[in-house]
């Protein structure tokens, strides 16, 4: 066979598949004459993800709440504590031209203190959300990695706090220490750092376990090593996943101790205190709004997030609602 001969892509060193020895010292497997190898198939491209209809529905509640929590107090029509109407003071006003939702229990505009509030009630819950996911990951990946003994000892200690109601814990901590949003953020934090510590230890023994950690382990792979190049970018997905699950849970929390009042404390604005303050609204007030208007904001907020969430895990397959 001439060189002329020779299939198309073939080595020009191989005669039918087998090596010859005086120009070579590989071996490539034999081939088909009439097989070209040129061009390969390319591999499929990866899908990308899209929203459904209820998770952009979602989504559009949670980047609008998210954009009144920044730029709320620079939009809102009045100051916090301001009283549109000072000539005119009345308590549970109607809404009208100068207070779009009406006035609260002490005459100040609903609208207004709704914006202030939505920074108060997002950042206290998104900071300690973090607080939670940073102690609950690093602790839980570090037990599945670490010894049985060590995995044991700190498994029974994270299921002490699980076994502890959430909303009672955090009372008891808050009435011992006192009410601030310090205080706050680190309470909330902690105490559902237990969730996210049963979360990443699980994901981290279930990786633990795969082939490609067993084949590092056995070139000699280091802890480190596994845990940022292999743990974690299998652990992320799940992880990023419960994170707004968790940020609903910390909200409702949040709001809870508002509303019990030992959360945020008056004359600062946020959603459950609204709701505490204005009950007296439902049964002699002219409007329902004041105690209407920050309950759905809670409610819009949280089940944007959850939709969001939702159409993240069915597009995944259904195997993060699985693990969470």
């Amino acid at each position: 066979m001439s060189s002329t001969d020779t299939p198309i892509g073939a080595h020009p060193d191989m005669l039918g598949g087998m090596p010859d020895g005086d120009k070579t010292d590989h071996f490539v497997a034999p081939y088909d004459e009439g097989v070209s190898f040129d061009e390969l198939p390319d591999a499929p491209p990866k899908a990308r993800f899209r929203l459904t209809l209820t998770g952009k529905i979602g989504a559009f509640f949670v980047l609008f709440w998210f954009f009144i929590a920044v730029f709320g107090p620079i939009l809102a029509p009045y100051g916090e504590n301001d009283l549109p109407f000072p000539d005119a003071y009345s308590e549970f006003q109607v809404p009208q031209a100068g207070a779009l939702l009406g006035t609260d229990v002490q005459d100040r505009d609903i609208l207004s203190r709704i914006m202030y509030g939505a920074g108060r009630t997002i950042g206290i819950s998104v900071l300690a959300t973090l607080i939670a996911y940073f102690i609950g990951v690093v602790l839980g990946i570090g037990a599945a990695v670490s010894s049985p003994r060590v995995d044991m000892v700190m498994s029974r200690i994270n299921d002490a706090f699980l076994s502890l109601p959430t909303i009672m814990l955090g009372l008891v901590v808050v009435a011992a220490v006192g009410s601030s949003i310090p205080v706050l953020i680190i309470t909330a934090g902690c105490i559902y750092a237990s969730v996210v510590f049963r979360l990443a230890r699980a994901l981290g023994q279930e990786i633990m376990v795969m082939d490609f950690v067993e084949a590092a382990k056995a070139r000699g792979e280091g802890r480190w090593w596994i845990i940022t190049r292999e743990i974690w970018p299998n652990a992320a997905m799940p992880l990023i996943t419960d994170f707004g699950l968790r940020l609903i849970y910390i909200i409702l929390f949040v709001s809870s101790l508002s509303f019990l009042g030992l959360g945020v404390q008056p004359p600062q604005a946020d959603w459950g205190s609204m709701v505490r303050d204005n009950l007296g609204a439902l049964q002699y007030g002219a409007s329902v709004i004041p105690v209407l208007a920050p309950a759905l904001a809670i409610a819009t907020l949280t089940v944007g997030i959850n939709l969001v969430v939702d159409d993240i895990s069915a597009q995944s397959g259904g195997k993060l609602s699985k693990r969470l």
